[in-house]
């Protein structure tokens, strides 16, 4: 089994990406799957194009993007993707879409194909904060998780696919608000090896309850 990771490079403003950097961390094996790591750039459309472009190369089974979500306090395993872009600050070379549709003939949202209940779980046995998210935002990591997962609907139908966020590294608060919430590196590479050994395990998902109440 091959695993293809993604990661962005730094945006708004901050000189690290602790996607990119944690998915830098992995192993080159986990639970027998190759590991191939690539960098993405927080740019609508060029994330999805680059992306492509790993898949043609390298013609994984599995895709896990990964992002920052500055604020977040664990590791939060993406459900599902939208077809909308409404950017609240421009990309990496200006771009701000505002009120459009990623796909114009793409179906209104797309479900993670990866077995997202279990990623959870298994980094919370190995004592990494984590949790199902049911909105993976309206920036350029929700556009490259839909151009993912559109990707596989219409051209890639044996590939698993889905979206992780991550917390801020610790040494991005330094300079931030008392009390924002952060994680070690070493902690965000731990759960994302966490979740590429749940998808090794696990080719469907686990019925377990992790709903959100608001």
């Amino acid at each position: 089994m091959k695993i293809l990771f993604t990661g962005f490079d730094p945006f708004g403003g901050e000189s690290v990406n602790p996607a990119y950097e944690a998915v830098k961390l992995l192993p080159d094996e986990i639970g027998g799957a190759q590991i191939i790591k690539l960098e993405v750039p927080t740019v609508f459309g060029k994330a999805g194009e680059a992306l492509e472009k790993g898949i043609r190369l390298h013609e994984p089974d599995v895709v896990i993007c990964v992002g920052q979500a500055g604020g977040r306090s664990g590791m939060s395993v993406e459900k599902v993707a939208i077809n909308y872009q409404d950017a609240r600050i421009a990309d990496n070379e200006g771009r701000q879409p505002i009120d459009v549709p990623i796909q114009e003939d793409g179906d209104t949202a797309y479900f993670a194909t990866v077995p997202v209940k279990a990623m959870v779980a298994k980094m919370r046995e190995n004592g990494i904060p984590a949790f199902v998210s049911y909105t993976a935002g309206t920036y350029v990591c929700n556009e490259l998780m839909y151009a993912l997962l559109y990707m596989i609907n219409r051209k890639y139908p044996g590939i698993r696919g889905g979206f992780i966020h991550v917390p801020f590294a610790m040494g991005q608060t330094v300079d931030k608000p008392n009390g924002t919430p952060a994680m070690a590196l070493e902690s965000i590479a731990k759960g994302l090896e966490c979740a590429a050994l749940a998808v090794v395990e696990n080719q469907e998902d686990i019925s377990m309850a992790m709903g959100t109440t608001h």
